[in-house]
């Protein structure tokens, strides 16, 4: 029999706020455990909750630039579950009436684009951390820090369109792109900022009604989800293959093993017992006030994409290379009008200059990527000015320098920031 695979995605995401999304605490990472709380971010007796406003802006800001359609009326109701990390005993949460309803989120497949929809995107508190010590020995312990119960959290929930680990992949690195470029979340796996759950089935193919799902809980990167899902989708065939009845349980994945591990039966809806939250009132958000967030979104890669491709005649591989990650596009376009190249706004004419877009592209996507990669560089912190790698090209063009001898001037403008013409000077070349 050929099977199918149904997967769906619930992606949070820790927004970049300065405090806490009902209290005043920070929400800087690294602080030492337990002294970033409060009487609200601990629960205690008698601590009410404010809603960070910030973190219903970038909630509204989220929804926009994934195509959803953002409620006039929401509200927050307590999710009631016991954990060690979570000192209500419930978390505050939205339950039926989310702040995003729909959306959809495009990705490149090898047959091509394919849309994955969006259920709902919802505001709510993040729990704390455990952190394990000694494994199953008997000295073995556990240790909460609180420091994170009450970061705004932002789950992203996506309708079972993904047939595929690679699929989910595509789908997360997408997002995360997307997320990137308005600002609204730092979007670091390492630091939780930005972790996965994933509902995975099988089916025959062909058949519509969906087998039985498990999920697997907080995946941590983009590699680990795509290994946990193919994982989970060969494990579910041998045991339906072989007789057995799939469960309806969470999964942790055990990175070391390469496996799935079942940690307890799923909950529905109901077990969690959700309520209006009594201590917030609901959301009203106006139109005028969504439609003056909508004004303030930045352009998204697939915008950029398609205008580096239509105005500068850049490669698709290229212009989606560069647009990955919104400092690069950024440094790209600096390098352009250091070049003074008008690109945004108005059509780039002339094939000379697309040649000089082209050699730009070229070299950040070789020489630059290849640098920053070696020694594990982050984009924030590209190190190279845009007008020293303008410099530095017309340099090759006058003839100053060659192509070859131009690698080994980047190199040194990259490791000790010193401008491309003062390198040819002190280097004699």
């Amino acid at each position: 029999m050929e099977w199918e695979a149904v997967i769906g995605l619930e992606v949070h995401v820790e927004l970049k706020t300065e405090s806490k999304v009902f209290c005043a605490c920070s929400t800087k990472f690294g602080g030492d455990p337990n002294t970033q709380v409060c009487p609200v971010c601990l629960g205690l007796p008698g601590a009410l909750p404010v809603l960070n406003q910030a973190a219903l802006e970038y909630a509204v800001t989220a929804g926009l630039a994934l195509n959803g359609q953002v409620a006039g009326y929401s509200k927050f109701d307590r999710k009631n579950y016991f954990y060690p990390d979570l000192p209500k005993a419930y978390q505050i949460s939205q339950y039926d009436l989310p702040f995003i309803r729909g959306g959809r989120v495009e990705i490149e497949t090898e047959s091509g684009p394919k849309l994955i929809g969006l259920t709902r995107i919802h505001l709510e508190e993040d729990t704390g951390k455990l952190v394990h010590a000694g494994g199953v020995a008997e000295s073995a312990s556990s240790v909460v820090d609180f420091n994170r119960c009450g970061v705004p959290l932002l789950e992203i929930v996506s309708e079972p369109d993904i047939r595929s680990a690679e699929e989910a992949r595509l789908y997360l690195t997408k997002l995360k792109t997307i997320l990137s470029y308005t600002g609204i979340s730092d979007v670091k796996m390492e630091e939780g900022s930005l972790r996965c759950d994933a509902n995975v089935s099988v089916r025959p193919r062909g058949q519509q009604e969906f087998g039985t799902r498990t999920e697997i809980k907080n995946v941590n990167s983009f590699r680990s989800a795509q290994r946990a899902i193919e994982f989970e989708i060969q494990r579910q065939v041998k045991a339906i293959e072989s007789g057995e009845k799939i469960a309806q349980e969470t999964r942790h994945w055990d990175e070391g093993r390469g496996v799935t591990v079942a940690l307890r039966s799923k909950e529905e809806a109901h077990d969690y017992r959700y309520f209006p939250d009594p201590d917030l009132p609901a959301v009203i958000i106006p139109r005028e006030k969504v439609e003056e967030i909508r004004s303030r979104l930045p352009e998204l890669p697939d915008a950029r994409k398609a205008r580096y491709v239509e105005q500068l005649g850049l490669p698709a591989y290229n212009a989606e290379v560069i647009t990955y990650e919104r400092p690069l596009a950024d440094f790209f376009e600096a390098v352009l009008g250091a070049v003074g190249l008008a690109v945004k706004g108005e059509a780039v004419k002339g094939e000379a200059i697309k040649a000089k877009a082209a050699e730009a592209s070229n070299w950040i996507m070789g020489e630059l990527l290849r640098y920053m990669n070696a020694n594990n560089l982050d984009f924030e912190h590209i190190p190279v000015k845009p007008g020293d790698l303008v410099e530095m090209l017309r340099l090759m063009e006058a003839g100053t320098i060659s192509g070859k001898i131009a690698k080994t001037v980047f190199e040194e403008m990259c490791s000790t920031g010193k401008d491309p013409a003062t390198i040819v000077k002190d280097k004699g070349l």
